[in-house]
């Protein structure tokens, strides 16, 4: 897969630069969204995680989805569950465990909201073929594996 040195080198020094304007970019995009219906960027992106578990979780679980210690997860279900996204309840089957759960009205009320910012995204990718979208895909699911592995190093203090 290596290329000669000079090419391969200037494709990573460009990839460097698009990299950093493309994070700065969905950072950006991301405050704006997180502005629009008043969370904080940290607590859009808890949702848009809790959305995509299959059933209520814990606060550990949230803390684990965003990288967060406990007492810093609980203050942003707190701040969740104050604007209505999510609600507290007991585990049915162990009465001491508390899940957070997301609110289905407010779910589809944000996802509307999307819709409608983000519009047909999809369309980005029509000049692509199946074999670079897979490229595509493995290349962020690597970032998302990468990524938390850099939280995990920075929250240990190794960073």
């Amino acid at each position: 897969m290596a290329g000669n040195g000079t090419g391969r080198s200037r494709l990573l020094a460009e990839l460097g630069v698009v990299s950093r304007r493309y994070m700065a970019s969905y950072a950006l995009f991301n405050q704006a969204v997180a502005d629009r219906i008043g969370l904080h960027p940290t607590d859009l992106q808890c949702l848009n995680l809790l959305t995509l578990e299959a059933e209520p979780v814990t606060t550990g679980r949230v803390a684990e989805l965003t990288g967060l210690t406990t007492g810093s997860a609980t203050r942003l279900v707190d701040r969740l569950e104050r604007a209505g996204y999510v609600v507290r309840q007991r585990d049915d089957t162990d009465r001491r465990r508390v899940l957070v759960a997301t609110v289905p009205e407010k779910i589809a009320e944000f996802g509307r909201m999307w819709d409608a910012l983000a519009g047909d995204w999809s369309r980005i990718f029509d000049e692509l073929d199946d074999a670079e979208l897979a490229v595509i895909i493995r290349h962020m699911e690597r970032t998302v594996e990468f990524g938390g592995e850099q939280i995990a190093r920075l929250r240990e203090g190794r960073g």
